[in-house]
């Protein structure tokens, strides 16, 4: 369809919407469609419990489903944050590659116990108990019932910000997405402040929090306070690493002779500071000393490059308008 979609968890083959059952269940693609741009977010997901060889075969036969399908459909397969250890199978797949960004993972085996890596972590939950902050963990089902309150939170947080909700591969405020997971809360005298949803995965793996949100009215603070009590929390149930996902157009060189799209990148990231505050959000992961790994877009090159990336923008914002203006 022309207009743009948010991201769906497709079955094992990739295939339309009005697909029936799929025909199997161990893995699966997520995209979502803008213009001919069917934009999956991320590669192909297979179940963690498979040996490396047979996860590896497994991936590689779902992206070729994925753009076998996008094909006969005449549409673009587009990978989206895919990691750089995939790289050769998208390589096979006759795609071409752009550095979108880094994404920062934060090792959890320094937070286990009650010392804290950093000074300032010490100082941020010193503050926060001194300013009557809580926080709390609570499971999706207690989700629901919480949803006036963090709807509060989301629109203090937008305000008169210069920017809309996003979507597909950033969170937003939707009560149906946010009832599917739990969610870190941070409360002032029994008052949501601050809230973030939560993508979990067995213990031993990955948390990583999506939307994150907090009044404009909170204390100083409040954030780095909800990230080292929620650090501490995963290290203390066995979550070996949190991802604070990607800084967007970071570490694109603007150098006169690297690639069109480094420059054209590193210049966004520059030009767009007042409405996405690229610099900022790099600098409060930073100081959570993650290892910063790159994330790329492997999609159809040539002309249609300009078109695609169009369609992904499009995808994130929720619709042409949305690239443009809040």
């Amino acid at each position: 369809p022309a207009e743009a979609r948010p991201a769906e968890a497709r079955p094992a083959e990739a295939r339309p919407a009005d697909a029936g059952p799929a025909p199997s269940a161990d893995g699966y693609v997520m995209y979502g469609v803008a213009g001919r741009s069917w934009v999956a977010l991320g590669g192909p997901v297979v179940p963690a419990d498979l040996p490396a060889a047979a996860a590896e075969a497994r991936r590689a036969e779902l992206a070729w489903r994925f753009r076998e399908e996008a094909d006969r459909h005449g549409a673009w397969p587009v990978f989206y944050q895919v990691p750089p250890e995939q790289l050769p199978l998208y390589v096979d797949l006759g795609l071409t590659f752009m550095k979108l960004g880094t994404e920062a993972v934060v090792p959890l085996d320094r937070f286990a116990g009650e010392a804290l890596p950093s000074k300032w972590m010490r100082r941020a939950r010193k503050d926060g108990g001194r300013h009557g902050l809580a926080f709390e963990v609570l499971g999706a089902a207690a989700v629901p019932a919480l949803m006036p309150e963090l709807r509060a939170v989301s629109e203090s947080w937008m305000g008169d910000r210069p920017t809309r909700e996003k979507g597909f591969s950033l969170g937003r405020f939707d009560p149906a997405y946010l009832a599917w997971s739990p969610a870190a809360v941070v409360r002032r005298e029994g008052q949501v402040v601050a809230f973030a949803n939560l993508w979990m995965g067995a213990p031993g793996t990955e948390l990583a929090p999506d939307l994150m949100r907090h009044r404009r009215d909170a204390p100083n603070g409040t954030m780095d306070f909800l990230f080292v009590e929620l650090l501490r929390w995963g290290a203390a149930r066995g979550y070996a690493r949190a991802n604070l996902g990607m800084a967007p157009l970071a570490g694109l060189d603007a150098r006169r002779l690297a690639p069109l799209w480094a420059r054209a990148g590193a210049l966004v990231a520059e030009r767009g500071e007042h409405f996405y505050h690229f610099r900022g959000l790099r600098a409060f992961k930073e100081k959570f000393d993650p290892v910063w790994t790159p994330r790329y877009l492997a999609s159809p090159g040539g002309l249609a490059l300009p078109r695609i990336l169009t369609n992904v923008a499009a995808l994130i914002a929720g619709g042409l308008s949305g690239v443009v203006r809040k």
